[in-house]
């Protein structure tokens, strides 16, 4: 049996939360985890027509700040970068997209609160495609 650091299972649980509060909000999850030699991209759902790239941070505390705080400019450059190289693997250069942030904070799912920003951050230049 594999046992995962517990920081990973905090991580996992929090992209647990993440997804079944998207589903909540009648989001369709499409993929979770996705892993490339890119990097990771954690969930890509859609929400109505709009396909979503959702970056999930879990926090135990609020030391770091909030959604926006936890993916600086880098990140957002590589979540980029993948979102593009998912696109162009599905020849879905037409499609509507946006990158969200959920940020789960707390240890228990009893103190947990989920901070959701929709359209997190703008692309520059001409998008993902």
């Amino acid at each position: 049996m594999n046992t995962l650091d517990p920081r990973h299972e905090f991580g996992h649980a929090g992209e647990a939360a993440a997804e079944q509060f998207l589903r909540n909000k009648g989001y369709r999850i499409l993929e979770r985890n996705l892993r490339t030699t890119l990097g990771e991209l954690d969930l890509i759902a859609e929400d109505g027509r709009v396909l979503v790239f959702v970056e999930v941070k879990a926090r135990t505390t609020e030391a770091f700040g909030g959604a926006l705080l936890a993916v600086d400019h880098r990140k957002q450059a590589k979540l980029t970068r993948l979102a593009a190289h998912y696109l162009a693997q599905r020849h879905w250069s037409d499609r509507e997209c946006r990158f969200d942030v959920v940020l789960i904070q707390g240890r228990s799912s009893a103190e947990r609160r989920i901070e959701h920003v929709r359209n997190a951050f703008e692309v520059p230049g001409e998008g993902v495609s």
